[in-house]
């Protein structure tokens, strides 16, 4: 039996931007990373896939957490883009352990959102929230203004308005859903206005005798892969046009709204985006890149976000995908050897100077498991849809691969190295990143066709 959920009593948070919340912080964010390279202490190691799930969601979920995070070092701020990216399974009823667990996702999922959107009505729509006492938050944009936050305010929302579609018995889920309902009809205005404001945003981009628009056309705009300094990103202007489909989908904004600002609808708009960035048959990564072959103009975060960009429905997208993906399976350097460990791109990308010291293949020559499993996700759409299994193979040996590597290192990785250990250099430890973990569940059932883990709810 669910336990009841009531929506914590509103508390007024107030939310610092400018020079001078930066500078504090970039400060806390410091000593946090450095000390978490230096001091995070070691637990008892863990093996059974089982036993590191519950270990996970035990701690990704704990009562005690404020908001939903990804883990250390991470832990201390909060990422908006990563309800997008990240966590968009999380009340997966599947992935779900028990009715106390579905309670716990449900009451920090609500509170998480609700922190977001109030951010976004105190106009602080930035990378990233930093905590400095109670109900003070710090918003800092790292390392460029975000082409991706309002994406994950909206991926959060979806999610809680969907819980009740779920096949589940878990009470908790209705719950949310209204809880979703109340959260979209109280702050409906203020994403409206954040969403138009980033469409003023665009600017002009002219090639080959077309005019386009971009996010990043003079400079680079953050996304999942923030410390890739290019700009003129696939990434960036794909999570942008999927927050203009969402915000119409929720019924934020009217689709005239934004064709008066853009010029265009949002199928010509999205058609010109796939037309700029692939125009030479597979899909490159930064129009800003240099010269080089077709895979090292391409990156593993062309797959979007779930149930964001791609129509696989489309036969146009499905050739664009099928090229790409072929590209980065075919090149030996794309993939740690031996493995279906895929690296983000096949050469470490322009970076700030800040990752040139720290964590030189942070977005680069170094494997995401989270990206990974999304890689296999759109697979699996191609095959569906196509009707044949061209994928099905490689996308079942990435998430094979992962759970081996999620048991070798006991826990779930931010990230792998090269090598295929842990990613860590001088200054910087890779997360095991717990709240990521339900994300895998939910796509191994989907490649496989029965759940790695069986709970009571299934």
């Amino acid at each position: 039996m669910d336990s009841d959920i009531s929506l914590p009593s509103h508390r007024r948070n107030r939310f610092y931007h400018g020079a001078a919340a930066t500078f504090v912080a970039n400060a806390l964010q410091a000593v946090n990373f450095l000390g978490d390279r230096f001091l995070r202490q070691s637990h008892p190691s863990l093996s059974a896939i089982e036993d590191l799930y519950r270990h996970s969601m035990d701690s990704a979920f704990s009562v005690t957490e404020a908001f939903l995070v990804t883990g250390a070092p991470h832990a201390s701020a909060y990422y908006p883009r990563d309800f997008a990216w990240f966590y968009p399974d999380v009340l997966d009823p599947e992935t779900i352990m028990d009715a106390q667990d579905a309670v716990r996702r449900v009451h920090l999922l609500e509170r998480s959102v609700r922190l977001l959107l109030e951010a976004v009505r105190a106009d602080v729509v930035t990378t990233t929230i930093v905590p400095a006492g109670r109900g003070r938050y710090l918003g800092v944009n790292y390392f460029s203004r975000p082409s991706d936050t309002l994406l994950g305010i909206l991926a959060g929302l979806q999610q809680m308005l969907s819980a009740e579609k779920r096949a589940s018995s878990y009470l908790a889920m209705s719950q949310c859903a209204h809880a979703g309902r109340l959260l979209l009809a109280e702050y409906s205005g203020d994403l409206k206005r954040a969403i138009l404001k980033l469409a003023s945003e665009l600017e002009p981009f002219d090639a080959d005798g077309a005019r386009y628009l971009l996010c990043d056309a003079s400079g680079p705009r953050s996304a999942a892969t923030d410390t890739r300094a290019e700009r003129r990103r696939f990434v960036t202007n794909a999570c942008v046009y999927t927050t203009f489909t969402w915000s119409v989908q929720l019924g934020i904004l009217d689709e005239t709204e934004l064709k008066r600002l853009l010029g265009r609808d949002l199928a010509a708009y999205k058609a010109g985006l796939l037309r700029l960035f692939g125009k030479d048959g597979y899909v490159r990564h930064s129009l800003d890149s240099p010269a080089g072959t077709p895979a090292s103009l391409v990156s593993l975060d062309f797959v979007g976000v779930h149930r964001g960009f791609w129509d696989m429905n489309d036969a146009s997208e499905r050739a664009l995908f099928a090229a790409t993906t072929d590209l980065i399976i075919a090149e030996p350097r794309f993939r740690i050897p031996s493995t279906f460990h895929f690296f983000v791109s096949t050469d470490n990308p322009r970076i700030k100077m800040i990752h040139k010291i720290a964590a030189p293949a942070y977005q680069g020559r170094s494997s995401w498991p989270t990206f990974n499993v999304e890689f296999a996700d759109r697979m699996l759409d191609f095959d569906e849809v196509s009707g044949c299994e061209t994928y099905r193979a490689c996308a079942q040996g990435i998430l094979k691969d992962i759970r081996t590597a999620t048991e070798v290192h006991g826990g779930y990785q931010e990230l792998i190295s090269e090598q295929g250990l842990k990613y860590r250099t001088w200054a910087y430890k890779g997360a095991v990143a717990h709240s990521w973990f339900p994300r895998f569940l939910s796509v191994w059932r989907r490649a496989y066709g029965t759940p790695l883990l069986q709970w009571g709810d299934c």
